[in-house]
């Protein structure tokens, strides 16, 4: 039954989240500074990729999510980890209405390995205005 309910949600999720890469253009819209952020490419990749992130969270509109400015914005006012939330041991700081939702993303990235949750740090922190 559980694996119903969640087999459930994440179709869900992946159906309002939609939206497809080509939707925004971050090739053209995103600079990173890699001297800043050393990992910050390989944080967009991810990001895009396997994290399925780009699905709910847009350069500079919210979608289903916060943008990626917003959420780099607000987790460096407060000097918050968003590699530590993404463990999913954190509680949320933006949104937390949409924490459920996020909840479904989270058991794809307290699997990814330290280094790879940094790089979608930087990557985020890259694009902060």
């Amino acid at each position: 039954m559980k694996t119903n309910v969640i087999f459930l949600i994440v179709l869900v999720v992946t159906a309002g989240c939609g939206g497809k890469k080509d939707d925004q253009n971050f090739d053209e819209k995103t600079k990173i500074n890699s001297a800043t952020y050393p990992l910050a490419e390989k944080g967009k990749e991810i990001f895009e990729g396997k994290g399925t992130c780009s699905n709910c969270h847009k350069l500079d509109v919210k979608l289903v999510g916060p943008s990626i400015q917003e959420m780099a914005k607000i987790y460096k006012k407060n000097k918050i980890s968003i590699a530590a939330f993404l463990t999913g041991t954190e509680e949320p700081v933006i949104d937390p209405a949409q924490y459920e939702v996020m909840k479904i993303n989270l058991e794809i990235t307290k699997n990814f390995t330290d280094e790879e949750r940094q790089a979608v740090e930087q990557y985020i922190f890259s694009q902060g205005k």
